[in-house]
């Protein structure tokens, strides 16, 4: 797999329009409002989790399931060519990225209300502002600095942070975001264009990673949507899990592991002192670690912020995660059958974080620390950002709180999604991990 496909496969091209919530109403309306955000299904909130499909389980709209249709035979038409079976990262890849096709690809709604989940820059513009204050520290220190973002979906987070560094005094050269996808683009440009016109001529799409870049690059919920191999341990030995066509359906079928997989299975393995039991079933992103590579490749001087939801090697491949940590999102509900409604649901896999540092480390990069999302904000300038609080009206705070809420609190986004820093060059660890850091437990 070269870089330039790489590029292509990584991008969680969120394509929806961002969420906002109107200021009509009653403070009764604002509570509800607040309320709203919990029974929103976030990628990373297990609680909610549907292992079996509820009586209420959404079913698509006409139109909706006259592209799943199309996609999956698509998908049909590879198995046939591949000779009956297709491992299940190529199932992932096609049902998430086949051009014109893939859920990433063909152009309906992702998230907020019309979608299938909310990400952490649509919930609130805190997030980005936060991160802006990270991302300036960098910026100070390196002479033309530039931005890198991969997977700018609406475009919102690309406002929040130019928005926010331009009150620091602390724009960069260029904001650059690497997009292949023509309609993404212009809704990206679009959105840029209304909110920051003055702004707008600082921001070039790429269609590849660039050559000696300087500055930051920012990706956030783009390691889940990864394509991962899937495999389960046999007392024969390692299998791998492939997809295949029976009676109308897609089922799992399975082949004794090799290459790779194997190596890296066996590797993990020994890694956690312990060989799986049996029918121990799990994932293994073999993109990543090559992704992570390809940045270290691109990367002259600075920093990469990676935010996702994930866990280290060890709380990752736990014995109480026999299943593995696949998460399918349709409609804001979370399940574990990516083998229905191919094209229109989201697939994705929680991130092995160990793996990340280990990939950062074998190409050169520093690793400046790791924490979670609720740490990162609590040391990156949270505070700051609530100054005035108390002086907004009463709706308003209660928005805010609730954004707030969703994006720190143990049981949202705040405990599963980390963030992550690599660097290279001489880049200080950014403030917010001398609150805490939990790079030990990788």
């Amino acid at each position: 797999m070269n870089r330039n496909t790489r590029a292509v496969l990584v991008q969680a091209c969120h394509n929806s329009g961002a969420y906002s919530t109107g200021c009509a109403g009653d403070k009764n309306d604002f509570v509800v409002e607040g309320l709203f955000w919990h029974a929103i299904i976030h990628k990373d909130f297990i609680a909610h989790m549907q292992y079996e499909q509820p009586a209420s389980f959404p079913k698509p709209d006409s139109l909706s399931a006259r592209h799943s249709a199309r996609v999956g035979e698509h998908l049909r038409e590879k198995i046939e060519q591949s000779g009956g079976q297709i491992s299940f990262a190529e199932y992932m890849h096609e049902a998430l990225y086949a051009p014109g096709l893939g859920y990433y690809s063909a152009g309906s709604a992702k998230f907020g209300v019309d979608g299938d989940f909310v990400t952490a820059p649509e919930v609130s513009a805190v997030f980005g502002k936060v991160l802006a204050r990270q991302i300036a520290e960098v910026l100070r220190t390196i002479k033309h600095g530039s931005i890198l973002e991969f997977g700018a979906g609406s475009g919102k987070l690309a406002v929040d942070v130019l928005t926010a560094l331009e009150k620091m005094n602390t724009l960069p050269a260029t904001y650059e975001i690497v997009e292949v996808s023509a309609d993404l683009q212009e809704r990206q440009g679009r959105r840029l264009q209304q909110s920051l016109p003055h702004l707008a001529d600082r921001v070039h799409w790429l269609s590849e990673l660039p050559q000696d870049f300087e500055g930051v690059i920012v990706a956030n919920e783009v390691l889940d949507s990864l394509p991962v191999e899937r495999f389960v341990r046999r007392e024969s030995g390692v299998f791998q899990s492939c997809v295949t066509f029976d009676a109308a359906r897609f089922v799992w079928t399975e082949l004794p592991a090799t290459g790779l997989l194997a190596a890296t299975v066996a590797e993990i393995e020994a890694d956690i002192g312990s060989t799986f039991p049996n029918a121990y079933t799990s994932e293994v992103s073999l993109a990543a670690p090559l992704w992570v590579g390809d940045l270290a490749t691109s990367l002259k001087q600075g920093a990469i912020f990676l935010f996702d939801y994930g866990v280290s090697r060890r709380e990752f491949y736990a014995p109480d995660r026999a299943d593995g940590w696949l998460r399918c999102h349709f409609r804001h509900y979370a399940h574990s059958d990516p083998l229905i409604y191919p094209g229109i649901q989201d697939l994705t896999s929680w991130v092995d974080f160990s793996a990340i540092a280990g990939a950062a480390v074998a190409n050169g990069l520093d690793l400046l620390g790791y924490q979670t999302q609720s740490q990162f904000f609590m040391g990156g300038g949270l505070e700051l950002e609530m100054q005035g609080f108390n002086e907004l009206p009463v709706a308003s705070q209660i928005k805010l709180s609730g954004q707030i809420k969703t994006l720190t609190l143990p049981g949202e986004m705040g405990e599963n999604f980390k963030c992550i820093v690599l660097s290279r060059g001489d880049i200080d660890t950014p403030s917010a991990f001398q609150f805490a850091d939990r790079t030990n437990s990788l």
